[in-house]
């Protein structure tokens, strides 16, 4: 995969509408969890290829430090035989002079090479850099969106929990109608009054039951007063 597929996988996951996709799914959970899916591959792949780019960054910057420090050197190099050059010159020493100036002059030619690989190496470095930096905030933003994701699908998750709940409660409540005369509640109700109905009956059977028997001596009482209002007549009292 090359970095600028990768790049443009990146963006285009990264600026996905959310929303906009949701409205479009016939089953919202399941194309968020597809998604979550991909996005998650797709940053792991991300992170690889980022990875790798890197690492090649990186080693193209510490090529080009060691060609300038390499060039740094050469040029000391160089300093150091044109001194000594000048000074067996000035000594008399003509062929032991062109000696160290023809070394001081290796020195720059390799001086100038270690230069211009150099500056060959940085808009390399430059333009690789920039990818990275594409690459990385690309991958922030698509890790932020599969937050997002995941946040999506649980609230939905949790939406639909809490909307099977009601549905539940409204089926178990509209089951029972206390104005059915068939409902379980009617016939318990039924019951009840039946059995209220009998509790009275027995309380008024008792009550008369009473009653009869109060009026039973209300009759002996009678009976016993004609008794003796007799037996004063018989006795002239």
């Amino acid at each position: 995969m090359s970095k600028q597929t990768i790049l443009g996988r990146v963006t285009q996951l990264a600026k996905a509408n959310i929303n906009a996709l949701l409205d479009q799914a016939e089953d919202p959970q399941k194309m968020l969890d597809q998604l979550i899916r991909d996005y998650t591959n797709n940053i792991a792949e991300a992170e690889q290829a980022v990875a790798a780019t890197i690492g090649n960054l990186r080693l193209m910057e510490q090529d080009h430090k060691e060609d300038v420090e390499a060039a740094a050197e050469w040029g000391g190099k160089a300093l150091a035989a044109s001194r000594k050059a000048d000074e067996l010159r000035g000594a008399g020493s003509v062929v032991e002079a062109d000696k160290f100036d023809n070394l001081a002059k290796v020195a720059l030619g390799r001086q100038l090479q270690s230069e211009q690989e150099a500056k060959t190496a940085e808009p390399t470095i430059a333009s690789q850099t920039e990818v990275v930096d594409k690459l990385r905030t690309g991958l922030d933003q698509m890790k932020a969106k599969l937050s997002e994701l995941k946040a999506k699908r649980d609230e939905l998750v949790a939406r639909a929990k809490s909307a099977q709940a009601q549905n539940r409660m409204m089926d178990a409540v509209k089951n029972i109608d206390v104005l059915d005369p068939t409902s379980e509640l009617s016939r318990f109700e039924d019951k009840v009054r039946r059995e209220e109905a009998k509790a009275l009956g027995k309380q008024e059977l008792a009550a008369s039951s009473l009653d009869a028997q109060f009026e039973q001596l209300d009759g002996l009482g009678d009976s016993a007063e004609i008794e003796a209002r007799l037996a004063a007549l018989k006795t002239g009292a």
